[in-house]
């Protein structure tokens, strides 16, 4: 009777661990879709960050430029 117990027990407890390889299996397309579209787009947040530093960066050489063709006193 303990001899039978034994496998029933490994099925039991294996069966938790297959149900999540399965469901690893099955989402890991969508994960992967997902990755390479978050890889090839900005998101709005990142749009409007890179287009302040690149603001500034305008501003930083216009100000150097002005300060170049300043006449010194």
């Amino acid at each position: 009777m303990p001899l039978l117990l034994v496998p029933l027990l490994f099925l039991v407890a294996l069966s938790g661990c297959i149900a999540r390889t399965a469901a690893d299996i099955v989402t890991l397309p969508v994960k992967a879709a997902g990755a390479g579209v978050d890889a090839v787009t900005t998101s709005q947040d990142e749009a409007d960050r890179n287009r302040g530093r690149e603001i500034r960066r305008q501003e930083e050489r216009a100000a150097r430029e002005r300060a170049r063709n300043a006449p010194d006193d």
